[in-house]
C-alpha cells in the first residue's frame, strides 16, 4: 500500500496526523515509506515522509532526547554505554533489526545517529533518515523514546580556512535542518580547528571551545518547547594522537567560560586510539587496534566528577575485536559510534548477491579513481571506498528479494544482540523511561 490510500488508516485534520487504525499502519508501512523514499517529486516527497514522522509520534515512537539520562550519568555512572549507530545503506530494513533486538532485550538507551559526511555520500538528508528510522520502529511496534543523532557536526578545516563564515553558516544550516526533522541530539566536532601552534594548551583548544560554543548556543535557540538537547562536543580528531587530561579541562573550562547559553555538553568525544572505518591492511583485513582504555577511563572520570557530564565518548570502534567490547562499561564511558562493522557485514555476507556486489565496485572504481592512493590494493581501495556504494545505488538495495535480505538482517541481529551486551544496554527501558520525558513537538503539514 502507498499513499493513495493514506486516508484509510490515518485522519488528516487541520493539518494534524491523527492515526485511524495501528494494526493497519503497521501492515502498510513498507509500502508508504518506500513510496516516501522515492517519490520524484520534492515537495510532495517532504510531505510523505513528515506524515510518516507524524504517524510514529502517533503511535509512541517518538523523537526524544537523550539529555535527561546523560545527566542522571553525570552524577553517578549508570553501568553502561550506550551504543550510536551510523546506518549508511538499507536504513530501514537495519532499523527494523535494531528495533526487534531492542525490543526482545528491554534495550532503551540506544541511539541512531548519521555524520555530516553521511548525509552527503549516502544520499540521506536529515529527515529521510529520521522517517526511515521513526517507520522502522512503528513496523516493529517500538514505543518509548527514539534518539536519533547528529554525528560529527562537523568544520572542515580546508573550508573553514579559506571561507570561515560560510562554512560556519553551513553547519549552522546543517543544524536547523536536522532539529527540523526532530534530531534532538547533535553532535559538534571543532576539534579539526585545534591550534597546536600556541603555547598553551588553553589557547590551542580556543579555536576548539570558542566554536563548539557559537554552535551550541545556534542549538539552544532552535530548540522546540519542552526539549533540552543533547549536546556533544570533543576534543581529539579521530585518528590523531591520544587525548589528554589538560585537553579536555583547557576545552571545558574554555566552554564555560565564553559559552553564553543554560544546559552545556552531556557529554566529550576523546581519541584513544581508533581510525574511523579501523585500518586496513593490503589484503583487505583489518588491523587489530589497541585501545588506551587507561586514558578512556581517567577522561570519563574527570568530566564526570569535575564537570557533571555523562562521561567520554569512544569513536570509530566498531571493527574492534568483540571481547574489546567489555571494557567500556569497566571504564565508564558514556557512549560509543559504531557504523562500519555493520557496513561490512552487509557487504561481506554470503547471502549478497555477488553480481550485485560486484556491479557496486565497478562503480567504485570507475567513479572513485580519483581516490585510489598510490601504493594502495585493490582490497584497501574498495574498502575505503565501499561506504559511498550506498547512495548511488539506494533503489537497488531497497528492491533487493526477501531471501536477500532476510538473511542479512539475521546477521546483523546476531551482532546487534553481542554488542548490547556486551556494552551492558540490556534491561535499560525503565531508567530510559525514568529520567527521558518524551515531548511530542506539534508539526503541521500543509495539505
Amino acid at each position: 500500500m502507498g499513499f493513495e490510500k493514506i486516508t484509510e488508516i490515518v485522519e488528516i485534520r487541520d493539518g494534524k496526523v491523527v492515526v485511524k487504525d495501528k494494526e493497519k499502519v503497521k501492515k502498510a508501512m513498507d509500502g508508504l515509506i518506500f513510496d516516501a523514499i522515492f517519490e520524484e517529486v520534492e515537495e510532495a516527497r517532504i510531505k510523505k515522509l513528515l506524515i510518516i514522522k507524524e504517524i510514529a509520534k502517533g503511535m509512541d515512537a517518538i523523537p526524544s532526547s537523550i539529555h535527561g539520562l546523560y545527566e542522571e550519568m553525570g552524577k553517578h555512572f549508570l553501568g553502561f554505554t550506550v551504543p550510536a549507530i551510523n546506518i549508511r545503506g538499507l536504513t530501514y530494513d537495519v532499523a527494523r533489526a535494531i528495533f526487534r533486538k531492542a525490543k526482545e532485550k528491554n534495550v532503551g538507551a540506544l541511539i541512531f545517529e548519521i555524520a555530516r559526511s553521511e548525509i552527503g555520500y549516502t544520499k540521506q538528508r536529515p529527515l529521510e533518515y529520521s522517517a526511515c528510522v521513526l517507520a522502522a520502529a512503528v513496523k516493529e511496534g517500538f514505543t518509548g523514546p527514539v534518539f536519533l543523532q547528529g554525528d560529527h557536526f562537523q568544520i572542515v578545516r580546508r573550508y573553514f580556512e579559506k571561507e570561515p563564515d560560510k562554512e560556519i553558516n553551513y553547519v549552522k544550516g546543517l543544524i536547523k535542518e536536522a532539529i527540523e526533522a526532530e534530531f534532538y541530539n547533535i553532535d559538534i566536532d571543532t576539534s579539526t580547528l585545534v591550534d597546536l601552534s600556541k603555547e598553551t594548551i588553553y589557547e590551542q583548544q580556543r579555536p576548539n571551545f570558542e566554536n563548539t560554543a557559537l554552535l551550541a548556543e545556534h542549538v539552544r535557540n532552535l530548540e522546540p518547547e519542552g526539549v533540552t538537547i543533547s549536546i556533544g562536543g570533543e576534543i581529539g580528531e579521530i585518528g590523531g594522537k591520544n587525548s589528554t587530561p589538560e585537553e579536555a579541562r583547557a576545552y571545558l573550562d574554555g566552554f564555560r567560560d565564553v559559552y553564553k547559553g543554560d544546559k552545556g555538553l552531556s557529554k566529550l568525544s576523546v581519541q584513544t586510539g581508533t581510525k574511523h572505518g579501523g585500518v586496513v591492511l593490503p589484503d583487505g583485513s583489518i588491523a587489530q587496534v589497541k585501545i588506551d582504555f587507561e586514558t578512556l577511563q581517567i577522561l570519563s572520570e574527570l568530566v564526570r566528577k569535575e564537570y557533571g557530564l555523562s562521561g567520554c565518548v569512544q569513536h570509530g570502534a566498531s571493527t574492534l575485536p568483540e571481547e574489546a567490547f567489555d571494557k567500556f562499561p569497566e571504564t565508564g564511558t558514556s557512549e560509543i559510534h559504531l557504523a562500519t562493522g555493520f557496513q561490512n557485514i552487509i557487504y561481506d555476507s554470503k547471502y549478497l548477491p555477488d553480481e550485485f556486489r560486484k556491479m557496486i565496485y565497478e562503480f567504485l572504481k570507475k567513479q572513485f579513481a580519483s581516490e585510489w592512493k598510490e601504493g594502495q590494493t585493490e582490497e584497501q581501495f574498495i574498502y575505503s571506498t565501499r561506504k559511498k556504494g550506498f547512495g548511488p545505488f539506494k533503489k537497488e538495495w531497497w528492491s533487493l528479494p526477501k531471501e536477500v535480505k532476510e538473511p542479512i538482517m539475521a546477521e546483523l541481529e546476531q551482532k546487534f544482540e553481542l554488542l548490547f551486551g556486551k556494552l551492558r544496554v540490556f534491561d535499560t527501558v525503565e531508567i530510559v523511561n525514568k529520567t527521558v520525558k518524551p515531548a511530542k513537538v506539534s508539526v503541521e503539514i500543509d495539505f
